[in-house]
């Protein structure tokens, strides 16, 4: 119940999969642009520069916030950021992805934002580190990811948009507390990916 599917007969298509969804009704479609496996890996460490220039600004009792439109406290959100990337390259080593790695929280010890932003910096090494060391079949393959069979390019994509969607939301909460927003262009960033239209 976690994810979107469609299914017609017993032909089902899981996840967001628009290709999938497609076939499944025979209607032609064309993809977007997809930004490539380097272009992405550079794209997802811009993104987790800006969540740490940004997080690192939250004090103790602002991380505690939790927004009225969802119940996840600012230090949640912020880690799952940077969960949910270094996750991608767990998924890539190892062939699947489970749902319970995204559903993690904080450990206790990242109270504040520099706490968290130095697991963010921890994570942006690990991560330039494996995508210095990564061929291009690593992005051919098929993973199985909790919400269905993906190539490891469409879950790099799908990671990248994924953390600059909770980096958008974390801009709006920064604002709602009145922490000062680092000058972050923002709308590249976000360009050429798939980003949902709604911030929430």
């Amino acid at each position: 119940m976690r994810v979107p599917a469609l299914a017609i007969g017993d032909r089902v298509a899981h996840g967001w999969n628009p290709e999938a969804y497609a076939r499944l009704l025979g209607i032609a479609y064309q993809p977007p642009k997809r930004l490539s496996p380097d272009a992405l890996a550079r794209r997802l460490d811009r993104v987790l520069e800006a969540t740490h220039a940004l997080v690192e600004r939250f004090d103790r009792l602002q991380m505690d916030h939790r927004p009225p439109e969802r119940d996840r406290s600012v230090r949640d959100l912020a880690y799952h950021v940077f969960r949910l990337s270094v996750a991608c390259i767990d998924a890539m080593d190892k062939g699947h992805m489970p749902h319970a790695w995204l559903g993690e929280t904080a450990p206790p010890d990242l109270v504040d934002g520099p706490a968290v932003a130095r697991y963010g910096a921890l994570v942006r090494g690990r991560l330039q580190g494996w995508f210095a060391g990564a061929g291009g079949d690593e992005y051919a393959r098929v993973l199985d990811v909790y919400y269905g069979p993906q190539t490891g390019h469409e879950l790099l994509e799908r990671t990248t948009w994924h953390a600059a969607q909770h980096l958008r939301q974390l801009h709006v909460i920064a604002e709602r507390l009145g922490v000062p927003r680092p000058e972050t262009p923002l709308d590249e960033l976000y360009a050429d990916l798939p980003m949902p239209a709604a911030v929430w």
